[in-house]
């Protein structure tokens, strides 16, 4: 057929996206919590898997920012006087901390979910983080307005 070419998928059937895979744990395949996150329903479509993986590399990328700005404040000097300074370096590195585990909870759960075709879990981090840096950078300004 001149002018007309086939898609790419064609020519290797075993990489289509519109056909599910089933997992099937053979006699090699990891143990612990890889081995058993594998063995649950099916093989999810790569591209869904792979936006799963942004979207975790982009909570952890807010949280060592969370861990940096923790470390500025606590580099602050005189802009902050030092027990408030102390404060918010903690709070903003613990949440950063908090952020890091939380997000590598939610990837395994949207990972189990897609895996199982279920209804995606709601992010836990959003409130956290939207709440909670509205209340520090409210601390902050406070402390800044104050000390001035």
């Amino acid at each position: 057929m001149k002018g007309r070419e086939r898609h790419p998928a064609a020519h290797f059937p075993e990489c289509r996206f519109d056909t599910p895979m089933t997992a099937t744990r053979s006699p090699d395949s990891p143990g612990g919590w890889t081995g058993r996150l594998l063995a649950e329903g099916s093989d999810p479509d790569p591209r869904f898997t792979l936006a799963n993986e942004r979207t975790f590399l982009a909570w952890i990328r807010t949280a060592l920012a969370m861990v940096a700005g923790g470390i500025g404040v606590a580099l602050a000097g005189d802009l902050v006087d030092a027990p408030l300074r102390h404060i918010l370096a903690i709070g903003f590195s613990a949440t950063g901390a908090l952020v890091a585990a939380l997000a590598f909870r939610r990837w395994l759960r949207t990972e189990r979910a897609l895996r199982r075709d279920e209804t995606l879990p709601l992010p836990a981090l959003a409130p956290l983080m939207s709440y909670g840096l509205a209340i520090a950078a409210i601390a902050l300004v406070a402390a800044l307005l104050i000390t001035r």
